[in-house]
């Protein structure tokens, strides 16, 4: 199916061609002909499957469809998401898209100056795309008000969800009109999701493209057991002896990444890092370097686990289990993305093979285990028919990950100094 069988405008038509767009992906198919009717739409969708184009493109046809001069501190369609990156992402293609729209795009996020920013939307904007805390800084300031507001998007919501946003996501939603479309998007389906969709969404039409929770069936799931203090060492072996040209390293903590790019650097590796403490131009140079291959590894806490856009990434490893089952699901989405292959590799200590199981219950499938010669473990098949059969592991719940890093992105300055003694 083409986008020009669902009667977009050819200025649409030919940016997306130029976008390299040839056939719709499944969730396009299935959100945008609801989502052009006005529709409030309810999309599982993991990332990599084109859901930004599946929201991005009914909105500006709507748009382009009813022009109207825009009001000074306004805007007429919102796209919400978590994180800084994941908005700078949507916005490149949304810009994109627009082309050869007379339309204005304008996008905010917090770890730059607001004054800029409130230039920006000193005119009034068509589109505006925001990280949560950084929209209530600017209406703070009197910067953007919500009244002319007519279509609502979240983004990755379950990301926010987590993120402890669900606040801030109450309080946008009592600014905005009533008489709105508003479409939601996520990868997972917490519980705290039935409420936000409650109270966010009239009547939607749900789109699946995946069973919730799952995983790209293009990416392959690995894990390899090893000592904590010797996994840096066993990285280190798998990415040189395996040949890995370009990989991204998940950690826990920041000052666990800050270690592991020293470390793979002193092995030779070029290796570069994007975290909560560095800020938004050396984020921004670190992943140029990763894409444009000057550098081999990009290491990352979960501030980066979504809106990063890297083409043909072929490896993801964990090199700490996540905390949260849902965030495996977000790591490795980086990888196997529209229909290419991808391997998702987790370096495993003996008090991770918890939440592995929980991860293995969430996504439906056992994880191979390979035991990397030299690296071998003490048994720990008693512990795994533990976690995985009796009562008091199976019903564990799982940490939650520590979100101010994050949450930091797009607050204020106070908030910041208070989370900065928090460790990551």
């Amino acid at each position: 199916m083409s986008f020009a069988s669902q009667g977009f405008c050819p200025e649409i038509v030919r940016a997306v061609a130029e976008c390299g767009y040839e056939k719709m992906t499944p969730v396009q198919r299935r959100a945008i002909p609801a989502a052009r009717k006005g529709r409030d739409i309810l999309a599982n969708a993991q990332t990599g499957t084109g859901k930004t184009a599946a929201f991005a493109l009914p909105i500006l046809q709507q748009l382009a469809d009813s022009p109207k001069t825009t009001r000074k501190f306004n805007c007429r369609a919102l796209v919400l998401a978590p994180t800084r990156e994941l908005a700078a992402q949507i916005g490149a293609n949304a810009a994109a898209y627009a082309k050869y729209l007379d339309l204005s795009i304008a996008t905010i996020y917090g770890g730059v100056k607001m004054a800029s920013q409130t230039k920006a939307l000193q005119q009034g904007v068509d589109l505006l795309i925001a990280t949560p805390g950084r929209l209530l800084e600017h209406i703070a300031e009197g910067n953007i008000a919500m009244g002319s507001v007519e279509h609502v998007v979240l983004d990755e919501a379950d990301r926010m969800l987590d993120m402890g946003f669900a606040g801030e996501l109450k309080r946008l939603f009592s600014l905005v009109p009533a008489q709105r479309q508003t479409m939601l998007f996520s990868a997972t389906y917490p519980p705290a999701m039935k409420q936000l969709c409650k109270q966010s969404l009239s009547n939607p039409v749900e789109v699946a493209v995946a069973e919730q929770n799952s995983t790209a069936d293009t990416v392959s799931h690995v894990l390899y057991p090893a000592d904590d203090e010797r996994k840096l060492e066993l990285l280190s072996e798998l990415i040189g002896r395996k040949n890995w040209r370009q990989v991204m390293v998940f950690c826990n903590y920041k000052e666990t990444a800050d270690n592991v790019v020293k470390e793979l650097n002193l092995n030779g590796l070029p290796t570069v890092v994007c975290h909560g403490d560095k800020n938004q131009s050396s984020r921004r140079r670190a992943l140029a370097e990763f894409k444009e291959g000057k550098a081999r590894i990009l290491v990352a806490t979960d501030v980066a686990a979504r809106g990063l856009d890297i083409i043909g990434l072929p490896y993801v490893v964990n090199f700490d289990v996540p905390f949260l089952a849902e965030d495996y699901v977000h790591r490795i989405g980086r990888t196997g993305r529209a229909g290419q292959r991808g391997h998702a590799v987790s370096l495993v200590g003996r008090d991770e093979e918890l939440s592995i199981a929980q991860i293995e219950q969430l996504i439906g499938q056992h994880i191979h285990r390979i035991t990397q010669a030299g690296y071998e473990v003490a048994d720990r098949n008693n512990l795994l028919h533990d976690v995985r059969n009796k009562k008091r592991y199976v019903n564990k719940q799982g940490r939650r990950n520590n979100a101010s890093e994050d949450r930091s992105n797009s607050q204020s300055a106070a908030e910041k100094s208070l989370r900065a003694r928090k460790k990551r």
